[in-house]
């Protein structure tokens, strides 16, 4: 199942000028979001992101930014905390996760 969140929320943005086709971000975004075209970065399926940050922190060049924290990964890890959720009102991890 393809998991995509609200349309055009995501924090997620790329800097195509820094990128150096290295494809770090390929390796390590459990959504799929990027590809690589023509040896540059470039969004696969951008709504699909889950704001976790693991690309960002792995781009040696800074290409990458994205505000983690703000996003699903982060309702779903205070669920599994036991913190409440302000997302639906916060009787749930969050209103993505299935």
């Amino acid at each position: 199942m393809k998991m995509v969140y609200l349309k055009d929320v995501v924090t997620l943005r790329v800097d195509v000028g820094r990128c150096c086709g290295c494809g770090r971000c390929l390796e390590v975004c459990p959504h799929d979001v990027f590809r690589l075209e023509e040896g540059k970065v470039a969004f696969r399926e951008r709504d699909a992101c889950m704001e976790c940050g693991a690309c960002a922190r792995n781009c040696p060049v800074q290409a990458i930014f994205v505000k983690n924290g703000v996003g699903c990964a982060v309702g779903i890890l205070n669920a599994k905390l036991g913190r409440p959720s302000a997302c639906c009102g916060g009787d749930q991890a969050c209103c993505c996760s299935s």
